[in-house]
């Protein structure tokens, strides 16, 4: 088949996409993922009785405050490298300066801790799960991620599949604090991070499998 012929066979019946397609299919991955993130966290583990007390307590807004930052930054990042030759400037900041800034605030935790105390303030009483319940709760968002990545065209399948990760992760994160009880800074940095590492990894894995081309 000749070059010509075989761009008038692909351009047949080819019509305009709709605009703003890919942000409306975005919008409906994250609003679906987070919707059975919630029922996920609200049906197994339960939302902790005493939410209400402690939602406008300094160091919930703490555990909050990392997983949702790096969710925002982290929602433009994997929409832009869903296009290609789309860059993704300053938002990479975002996905890991909180983390950065969390790391920070419980180095200096325990840093004025007594020496007995340092290992409680990083263990907690779960950390043995915690970091399998941030990624069970990351699962719809990040499989909903990916359907909305199969829709558009990212030309680095890895780099994409690892950054939809890390996103889906900060965002599990931050449901599933809906029930950990756990509130020291120092837990935080270790177990949430690392859930959050781990959902990267998946996705670079799902990535270089179901994003390429």
């Amino acid at each position: 088949m000749k070059t010509d012929d075989l761009m008038n066979l692909l351009a047949t019946g080819a019509a305009p996409v709709p605009r703003h397609a890919g942000e409306r299919r975005f919008a409906l991955a994250l609003g679906l993922g987070l919707v059975c993130a919630l029922a996920w966290v609200h049906l197994v583990y339960g939302v902790r009785s005493d939410l209400g007390e402690v939602w406008a307590t300094p160091a919930f807004g703490v555990k909050l405050a990392m997983p949702l930052a790096v969710a925002v930054s982290g929602l433009v990042v994997v929409f832009l490298l869903g296009h290609p030759g789309a860059r993704v400037r300053g938002w990479a900041w975002g996905l890991w300066l909180p983390v950065a800034l969390l790391w920070a605030w419980a180095m200096l935790v325990l840093a004025q801790a007594a020496p007995g105390t340092r290992a409680a303030l990083v263990l907690g009483e779960t950390w043995r799960y915690c970091v399998f319940n941030v990624m069970a709760t990351a699962l719809p968002v990040g499989v909903a991620l990916f359907w909305a990545l199969r829709g558009l065209a990212p030309t680095r399948p890895l780099l994409t599949g690892a950054a939809a990760g890390w996103l889906a992760g900060a965002v599990g994160a931050a449901v599933y604090a809906l029930h950990c009880p756990e509130m020291q800074a120092p837990f935080l940095a270790v177990w949430y991070v690392l859930g959050m590492a781990a959902c990267a990894l998946l996705g670079a894995l799902a990535g270089w499998r179901w994003l390429r081309w």
